[in-house]
């Protein structure tokens, strides 16, 4: 049986920087990735990360810009707590190699993102999220720690409330293993792909939220899904916030610049909710261009200039040039919006624990809560390092005074015997196909307006295809790269959060944030400024409540 004091499972920002933690902390650390660690998705983010760097500027005007940002249901505690670390934060991955654009003075380069008060959002040009990468990569250097590449998480072990480990696929073998580990924590990103139209990569499939859903941890507000305002039409790649932030514009088919509508202080720079609402209104009430993926709007950089936008959207350029023959730099690019980020996630403190001995989580994956109802453009990127580093720290403390873990091959059989036990039929469903019922379901009834009636077919719809999933088939008998495999595994994680994320969002009857209830069209402070927790019980979530942490500021409503 293999064995490690911490076991981090991803290998992206989150993942990277709390093994970095646990490294220097002294502890034998092992990372489980699916991925090679610079193919993770921290890389796909493009326009920046936020701190509060210049004199102009303040950590408080970045708090209540994250604060009311949330729709006032982030963890205001947690925000202080993450506002006053982003500074350090971002001269720390300055030192670690992380080459950042520069203003003509020499100081760091800031862009204006939606929901600020003041452009503080540091960039790398719109690849933002691979420099940082790159930088902690050769920062955390792989002969500090083992490293599990392209294996598949399946289970986290637990027993009386105490993490005993992690069971995965290694995928070039074939094989089922466990490792022990005294502490873990789940970096495992997002899990976009639960929707069809996303702008996540294909490997973004929740596998740590429904790991350690599983286990027994509390999912937190999940039901807060962000839609990006602005994907490539057909391909549903993300066109960056750092657009919009350079000066991007946008207009219906009638040629107005529509956001004055929606948000006339701000226009295109609004919270990401506001402006993805205001597309998808723009385009129902018949003033959106038509096309054979459906109606659309344009985001205009042509008034920009060929210099600015080919020197700092460069990444854009290649897009629009390579997915949808359009250059940017002449031509208008059709956007719509697509699902981009989960606000929800395990729940943590702001040390990255769970409510489960020795299991902690940081990152997407995580839901601390700073993003409340709605997450401000480059406030993720810098919740991967922050709270990334807070878990690895943590999590070696937690290893130091737990006891040895026990983890057997029985107990690893035992948990992976159904999974087995799918090759072994010879008939039954094809997990590809209820992957993508699942898509158009939640795409088509739990999207960015949702009504009850909606709720409640999508969640029929989804329980039906749990129920099918009782029966599913691995048709592929091969042990090496059995993709037919990893992709029933996935599934099922799938399946399972989007019932959590239905359940949540069918019980919370106000319009908050991301979640915006057609039939409860108003923000509902008395009955409705709670978290929501979800359990896995026999009958599937079990929710409950909790109430969400003041400081210094009460809420009010939110205009831009």
């Amino acid at each position: 049986m293999r064995k490690h004091e911490v076991v981090v499972v991803g290998a992206g920002l989150a993942g990277q920087r709390a093994a970095l933690a646990a490294v220097e902390a002294g502890c034998d650390v092992a990372i489980v990735s699916k991925l090679h660690p610079l193919r993770s998705h921290s890389g796909a983010a493009q326009g920046g990360i936020n701190a509060a760097v210049g004199a102009e500027d303040s950590v408080d005007t970045h708090t209540y810009d994250t604060v009311k940002g949330s729709d006032y249901l982030g963890d205001q505690d947690a925000i202080e707590f993450f506002c006053r670390a982003a500074g350090p934060t971002v001269v720390e991955m300055e030192h670690f190699g992380t080459i950042f654009s520069r203003a003509p003075d020499g100081s760091l380069a800031r862009r204006a993102f939606g929901g600020a008060g003041f452009p503080r959002t540091i960039y790398a040009a719109d690849r933002t999220g691979l420099a940082l990468l790159q930088g902690l990569w050769e920062r955390l250097g792989t002969e500090r720690f083992t490293l599990y590449e392209e294996w598949e998480l399946t289970r986290v072990v637990a027993r009386d409330g105490r993490v005993q480990g992690v069971i995965a696929l290694d995928r070039r073998r074939g094989e089922f293993e466990g490792i022990a580990a005294k502490a873990v924590v789940l970096a495992t990103g997002p899990a976009g792909r639960i929707y069809g139209r996303t702008t996540n990569a294909h490997s973004c499939t929740g596998d740590g939220l429904a790991a350690a859903y599983a286990a027994g941890a509390f999912l937190k507000d999940m039901e807060f899904v962000q839609f990006h305002p602005t994907a490539l039409l057909e391909s549903g790649i993300l066109i960056t916030e750092g657009a919009r932030g350079e000066g991007g514009y946008l207009r219906n088919a009638t040629g107005d610049r529509f956001m004055s509508k929606y948000a006339p202080h701000v226009l295109e720079l609004a919270s990401r909710d506001v402006v993805s609402r205001a597309i998808v209104t723009e385009v129902s009430e018949g003033r959106g261009f038509p096309g054979p993926y459906g109606g659309y709007v344009h985001l205009e950089l042509m008034h920009l200039g060929r210099e600015k936008v080919e020197s700092r959207l460069q990444e854009i350029c290649d897009y629009c040039r390579h997915f949808a023959g359009i250059d940017p730099v002449t031509e208008a690019i059709p956007v719509y919006p697509a699902q981009h980020y989960m606000m929800g996630g395990i729940g943590t403190n702001i040390h990255g624990a769970t409510n489960v001995a020795g299991l902690f989580a940081a990152g997407e994956a995580a839901c601390v809560s700073i993003h409340g109802a709605n997450r401000l453009g480059g406030n993720s990127l810098l919740e991967t390092l922050v709270f990334g580093k807070e878990a690895g720290i943590a999590a070696a403390a937690a290893a130091r005074s737990a006891s040895a873990p026990e983890l057997g091959t029985a107990e690893v059989e035992a948990a992976t015997a159904p999974f087995r036990s799918w090759s072994s039929r010879s008939d039954g469903e094809d997990p590809s196909l209820l992957r993508t019922e699942m898509q158009q379901t939640m795409d088509r009834y739990v999207g960015i307006y949702r009504t009850e009636n909606d709720l409640l077919e999508g969640l029929k719809r989804i329980r039906a295809l749990q129920k099918r999933f009782e029966r599913v088939r691995v048709v592929d008998r091969a042990k090496v790269y059995n993709l037919n495999l990893t992709d029933a595994i996935e599934t099922g994680h799938m399946l399972d959060l989007a019932e959590v994320i239905v359940v949540g969002a069918y019980a919370r009857l106000e319009s908050r944030g991301a979640h915006w209830r057609v039939d409860y069209p108003k923000r509902d402070d008395a009955h409705w400024m709670r978290h929501t927790l979800a359990q896995r019980g026999p009958e599937g979530p079990t929710l409950s409540y909790a109430g969400v942490a003041y400081t210094r500021w009460e809420p009010k409503e939110r205009v831009y």
